[in-house]
C-alpha cells in the first residue's frame, strides 16, 4: 500500500517525524496495557495484528505477552523506526482500510493512536475480516491534559495549525464504528499517565505531531520557539529539565459479531 493511500498530512508528516516520534512520544499507562491485553486475551499462542503500529509504541508491551504480533504501518518512516526499535516483530507494509492478512488471521487487533486517521467504515470492515470470529478490538491513546494551565496554552498553540487534519479529540470514528454493526457496543476506561521528560523530549513531541511536522522548516521552527519560551516563563514548567507531560490514557476494547 502506497503513501498515497492515506491521508496526505499524515503521509508528509509522519514521514519525516520517525525519529522524533521516536524520541518524544510516550508509551501508555501500565494499567491500560494490562486492561487491554486482558480484554483482548492477547497471550501465547495467540495472534494479534497492531495496526498503524507507526514506531512501534504499543508493539514492544504486545510482544512481552508472548503472542504472535503482526505490526502493519503504511508509512516507511515510521516502519524503520519500527524495525529498529522492536525486531522480534513480523512488520507489513499496509493500511488499516487494506491489511495484508488472509480473512480469520488474527486473535486481536489493536489500534494505538490512529484510528482518528482512517476511513472507519472501510477500516471496520477489514479488521472484522481478518478477526477469527468473536475476535477482539481495542483501541488506545494518550490525549493530553488541558485541565493543566501550561498543556492547554502549549496545545491551543499547536492546535493553530491543525487545518483539517483529523484529531483524536474532534474524531466520530466510535459512532461511526458503531453504525456498521459488526462489533458489540465499545467498552472504555481512562488512566491517568503523567511521562517525566526535558526540553528536548518535549520538542521532539510537538515536531511528532503530523501536521507541525509537515510544515516547512522556519514555520516548524516558529511553532517550536513559542513553545520553548512558554516553558521559559510559566511557573508550571520552569526547571526545563524535569518536566512532568500530564496525559490521559484511553482505552475502548469490543468484540467482532457474526
Amino acid at each position: 500500500m502506497t503513501k498515497s493511500s492515506i491521508n496526505q498530512v499524515a503521509a508528509r508528516g509522519f514521514e519525516r517525524a520517525g525519529a522524533e516520534y521516536e524520541r518524544g512520544r510516550p508509551g501508555y499507562a501500565d494499567a491500560a496495557i494490562a486492561l487491554l491485553v486482558a480484554e483482548l486475551g492477547v497471550g501465547p499462542e495467540r495472534t494479534i495484528v497492531d495496526l498503524a503500529a507507526g514506531t512501534g509504541k504499543l508493539t514492544r508491551a504486545l510482544i512481552g505477552t508472548g503472542a504472535r504480533v503482526i505490526a502493519v504501518e503504511p508509512v516507511a518512516g515510521m516502519r524503520a523506526q519500527l524495525v529498529g526499535a522492536v525486531p522480534q516483530a513480523e512488520v507489513l507494509e499496509g493500511t488499516a482500510e487494506a491489511i495484508p492478512l488472509p480473512d480469520s488471521a488474527a486473535d486481536a487487533v489493536a489500534v494505538a493512536q490512529a484510528f482518528h486517521w482512517f476511513d472507519a467504515p472501510r477500516a471496520a470492515t477489514e479488521i472484522h475480516r481478518v478477526l477469527a470470529p468473536g475476535g477482539g478490538l481495542g483501541v488506545v491513546w494518550n490525549e493530553w491534559d488541558e485541565s493543566v494551565d501550561w498543556v492547554a496554552r502549549m496545545q491551543e498553540m499547536v492546535h493553530a495549525y491543525a487545518g483539517e487534519a483529523p484529531r483524536a479529540a474532534t474524531t466520530q470514528w466510535p459512532r461511526e464504528l458503531e453504525a456498521t454493526g459488526l462489533f458489540s457496543d465499545l467498552s472504555e476506561r481512562d488512566f491517568a499517565h503523567v511521562v517525566t521528560g526535558d526540553l528536548d523530549n518535549l520538542e521532539a513531541r510537538i515536531s511528532s505531531v503530523s501536521y507541525i511536522s509537515a510544515l516547512e522548516d522556519h514555520e516548524r521552527e516558529h511553532v517550536l520557539s513559542r513553545v520553548r519560551a512558554l516553558v521559559a516563563t510559566h511557573p508550571q514548567t520552569r526547571d526545563r529539565s524535569r518536566l512532568p507531560m500530564p496525559y490521559s490514557t484511553r482505552v475502548a476494547w469490543c468484540r467482532a459479531r457474526g
